[in-house]
């Protein structure tokens, strides 16, 4: 999108300065809210601060065009603070879900309906700080990342259990179901538009998002930020909740841990046999003081144990090519065009 003869604040220096004919990149920000009524309307007017022409700390240009904001029917009154937003502010477009879907799923029919070069995904509650947004950009731009994450430098402004249970459970994903990159999921997000709009479209019921973008994302970047304090007393998210979030993504992550299964009962299965030839060995030599019965019993319970839980882990490999088709893994995706980066804007002589 071309700008011209716009007013620009450069964030790094402070100075205003015009041009002619400077490509700006739209951003989307989308919102899921849950319990909002308190805290929306403060941060649609952080970003409303956005909406002209901004220069970032590395001399990239963006504008916040819209701000969609998605109600999931949540149990206070955010329907009413949204519509006086959409009816106020001429950046806000609301979508309305017909029940409480989860963050999730408000957060990809927002992705579906932004129509920005950049998606930023962000909570309601205050805690993202919409001036974050810069640096996102000039992460994307400097490492031609389609997908940025913020990074906390601080410590959630949660309880001490919950912050242990969200840490341990990203330890989890990591080591046991192969997602390295789960210790870095946020939901305070930059997203390449097209991607995020096509991968709205293809996300079926039970694709977790950030495992989903795991599908179609080469590369990621992280930028540092600073978690604010929440603007309401509690947290929409209770400990039932948030189990619920980290058990979709082990079942949308694919048959990892299955197959941690099938390598079980293949130990178990070799095992089995290792003391078949001890038994065997043992009664050939005559040197068997074990209980009658007791060395062929424990035998066929390995053998047979390994047997079953191997077939387990063979199924669930060809549930796992079923999981990807009903969750909406594409088997590719296309862009407009390759990933943006400063070397473009000093080619074009910028």
């Amino acid at each position: 999108m071309l700008m011209s003869e716009e007013f620009v604040v450069d964030l790094a220096s402070g100075v205003s300065t015009r041009d002619e004919e400077e490509p700006v990149h739209s951003v989307s920000v989308v919102v899921p809210v849950y319990r909002g009524e308190r805290t929306v309307a403060a941060l649609v007017e952080e970003l409303t601060a956005l909406t002209a022409p901004t220069i970032t700390p590395g001399g990239a240009e963006f504008a916040v065009t819209e701000v969609v904001l998605v109600h999931d029917n949540g149990p206070d009154r955010s329907d009413t603070v949204l519509l006086e937003l959409e009816r106020r502010v001429e950046e806000v477009r609301a979508v309305w879900l017909s029940r409480n879907y989860g963050q999730d799923a408000a957060t990809i029919a927002g992705m579906a309906a932004a129509r920005g070069d950049w998606i930023v995904t962000m909570d309601e509650d205050g805690q993202h700080d919409p001036a974050n947004i810069a640096s996102f950009i000039d992460a994307a731009l400097s490492e031609r990342a389609d997908l940025v994450y913020s990074s906390p430098t601080n410590t959630r402004p949660h309880g001490f259990l919950r912050n242990l249970t969200s840490r341990g459970a990203k330890i989890v994903l990591a080591t046991v179901f192969a997602f390295p990159a789960s210790t870095r999921f946020e939901s305070y997000r930059l997203i390449r538009g097209d991607i995020g709009r096509q991968l709205a479209e293809v996300a079926a019921n039970g694709a977790y998002l950030d495992v989903a973008l795991t599908w179609v994302v080469g590369t990621t970047a992280t930028v540092p930020v600073v978690l604010r304090a929440e603007e309401r007393d509690e947290s929409g998210y209770n400990y039932r909740r948030l189990f619920s979030l980290f058990w979709k993504m082990v079942l949308c992550s694919g048959t990892r841990g299955l197959r941690v299964v099938s390598l079980l009962g293949v130990t178990l299965a070799l095992l089995g046999v290792v003391m078949a030839a001890v038994i065997v060995y043992q009664a050939l030599s005559g040197d068997n003081s074990d209980p009658a019965g007791w060395a062929s019993m424990i035998v066929v319970l390995l053998v047979c144990s390994g047997a079953i839980l191997f077939s387990l882990g063979l199924i669930a490999e060809y549930l796992g090519v079923a999981l990807h088709i009903l969750a909406g893994k594409p088997l590719y995706l296309t862009v407009d065009a390759p990933a943006p980066s400063v070397i473009d804007r000093q080619v074009s002589g910028r």
